[in-house]
């Protein structure tokens, strides 16, 4: 049986992936529990658009702030050293190119990094555009977190986003719970599989063409530091 990634084992890898040092945007969802998976010894400044520089994990139960929120309004820690400030400070940091890795969610992702992330476009749904627009414009990179399909089967990642966009070509690498795919432009490049899938398999829930990068790996395991 083909296997899939829960959504703890995508943010743990993604957490292994960031290089030591970088400053490093949580957004909402599935990207806020990076910072449950930072590798021991790893040096990350994890920032949270409402203000906040230098998250640690979730706090232990019964130790919650809701004083001390992340972007998606779940309680975390701060480490040592870390910075609280205004919310317009913060958007001065995104806009001033000083967020090396916006890590995002996404509904969808097209072949040529476009980002749709906030609105479905759907009768009654109230929008939420909040920081992505800024992040995915203001950041050095944009990794898109996400379920490589919808509930209903559907491929997220598409030749073209049939969704409002948020940013045209801004996305650099997914992370799904099938694949780890990087957007060059010679088009999208699986690095990782996960365990039971072929590259065949992938692309038959994929809407956009899919090559293997010849170095490609188990999806698992992080891509050594330095590459």
């Amino acid at each position: 049986m083909n296997a899939r990634l829960s959504r703890q084992e995508i943010a743990r890898i993604a957490a292994h992936d960031i290089p030591d040092g970088a400053c490093v945007n949580l957004g909402i969802g599935l990207p806020t529990l990076i910072a449950d998976y930072v590798p021991a010894g790893r040096e990350l400044m994890l920032h949270s658009e409402q203000g906040l520089l230098g998250l640690g994990p979730a706090p232990a139960p019964g130790q919650e702030d809701y004083d001390v929120i992340n972007a998606g309004k779940f309680p975390v820690t701060l480490l040592a050293g870390a910075s609280v400030f205004s919310h317009s400070d913060s958007f001065l940091m995104i806009r001033g190119g000083h967020i090396h890795i916006a890590c995002l969610g996404a509904f969808q992702v097209a072949a040529n990094g476009d980002l749709a992330n906030w609105t479905v476009d759907a009768p009654g749904q109230i929008p939420g555009v909040g920081g992505a627009m800024d992040l995915a414009a203001g950041a050095e990179n944009v990794w898109v977190l996400m379920e490589h399909c919808t509930k209903e089967g559907e491929p997220r990642i598409l030749h073209h986003c049939t969704y409002p966009l948020t940013a045209p070509a801004c996305v650099d690498r997914i992370y799904t719970d099938l694949a780890v795919i990087d957007v060059t432009e010679a088009g999208l490049v699986v690095r990782r599989l996960a365990d039971g899938w072929t590259l065949q398999a992938l692309q038959a829930v994929t809407g956009a063409p899919l090559t293997l990068a010849p170095d490609w790996s188990a999806y698992g395991d992080p891509i050594p530091q330095g590459e």
